[in-house]
Parts: C-alpha cells; sequence; structure tokens
C-alpha cells in the first residue's frame, strides 16, 4: 500500500512495485483514509509519506499498527531531520527511506521490510542506534539474562548493525538458512517478537560497536 499525497510520485511509486512484481493493494493521500484504508486492504508492506494534509505519519503509522498490528510500514520521506526518524521509529515504523534513494535501493528496501528487517538510509541508522542506547543508558534492574551462544552473540552483534542476513551468512561463512536459524533462536531465548526488537535489545546492550 503506498500513502504519499503527491499524486505524480505516489503514482510512479505504485508503477515501480508493481513492476517489480509486488501487488500494489491500495493507494491514498490522506492519512486517516489510509488508516481505514489499511484495516480492510490489510496490506503486508505500507510505504508511507511522513508529511501528509490531514494528519502527520506519525499518528498513521499509530492508528495502523493498532488496526493491524502485524503490518509493517517502511517511511519514505523527503525529511531526514533526527527528530522525524526518531518520532516515526518509536510509533513502530519498521524503516525509514529518504526520497532521494534510487529505484533499486528502495525496492530492497521494501524487499527486506516485508520479512521484519530494520531498514533505513545510510547514516540514519547509527542515528536510532545512538538513541536507543541513550534511552537504554539508565540503571537496568539485576537479574537473569538467558544465556546466548558465542555465535548468537556474533550474529545479534551484526543484526544490531543493520546488515542483512544474506550480508551476515556472507561475512561469518554460513548458510542464509543458518543466520535465520540463530536469529530465531536468539528470538526465542529472549522472547522477542521480530528482528526490530531484537536491533532493540542488541543496542540496549552497546553490541552494536
Amino acid at each position: 500500500m503506498v500513502v504519499d499525497d503527491h499524486p505524480m510520485w505516489r503514482e510512479g511509486v505504485a508503477r515501480d512495485l508493481t513492476e517489480a512484481g509486488h501487488e500494489v493493494v491500495a493507494t491514498t493521500g490522506e492519512g486517516r483514509q489510509a488508516v481505514r484504508i489499511c484495516a480492510a486492504a490489510r496490506p503486508q508492506v505500507v510505504v508511507l509519506d511522513l508529511q501528509l494534509p490531514d494528519i502527520s505519519g506519525v499518528e498513521v503509522i499509530r492508528g495502523m499498527l493498532a488496526e493491524q498490528p502485524g503490518v509493517r510500514v517502511l517511511m519514505l520521506s523527503a525529511s531526514g531531520e533526527q527528530q522525524s526518524v526518531l518520532d516515526a521509529v518509536k510509533a513502530g515504523a519498521t524503516g525509514y527511506l529518504l526520497k532521494s534513494a534510487g529505484p533499486a535501493e528502495f525496492l530492497d528496501a521494501v524487499r527486506r521490510t516485508s520479512t521484519g528487517e530494520a531498514v533505513f538510509t545510510p547514516g540514519l541508522a547509527g542515528l536510532v542506534l545512538g538513541e536507543y542506547r541513550r534511552l537504554a543508558a539508565a540503571a537496568r534492574p539485576a537479574g537473569d539474562e538467558p544465556r546466548l551462544t558465542d555465535r548468537e552473540t556474533e550474529v545479534l552483534r551484526l543484526v544490531a548493525k543493520g546488515l542483512s542476513y544474506k550480508q551476515i551468512a556472507g561475512r561469518l561463512g554460513l548458510s542464509h538458512r543458518t543466520v535465520q536459524n540463530h536469529v530465531q533462536n536468539t528470538l526465542g531465548k529472549l522472547q522477542l517478537h521480530n528482528r526490530v526488537e531484537l536491533t532493540r535489545y542488541a543496542i540496549e546492550r552497546g553490541l552494536d560497536d
């Protein structure tokens, strides 16, 4: 689903997605309508602009997730301002891509977002990671934490750096399936639900250094 208030941009994005083999179930230029359509159309991924004429993209994210918790939102915005990025991610966006991205980068981001990966325009990832570390700097209650194997910790560290499963597999000399298994095992041990939560966990513990 594509949400953008500029018709030419909206139609161009939808066309690129269709030509790449994706099914575009809906397009709209208004935030409130986007929330309603999302609940009915149930898209897997929503490509969402931050600035909309009626309500903000952040409000749209919250509304969509309230109706459809499993939807993945990729922000596609002209704004790379720190607060805009952090507000979108805190609201539940899976990724954030600037409109200056090329078609190949955009389509790759949509594909990765559909698998649950946290995707960011280069430079924005570090900003988000730093913010999560700042929020996690407060003292944590002492307690027993699940023990991860050295390999699970290694994979987790690369997840926190924003690498794709394919990139992690190549770096560690593992198969794509083995990396997926390590991530799933780690999610289970830590009682987390997806890669975004796993990334946040790793960042909180400084594993992205």
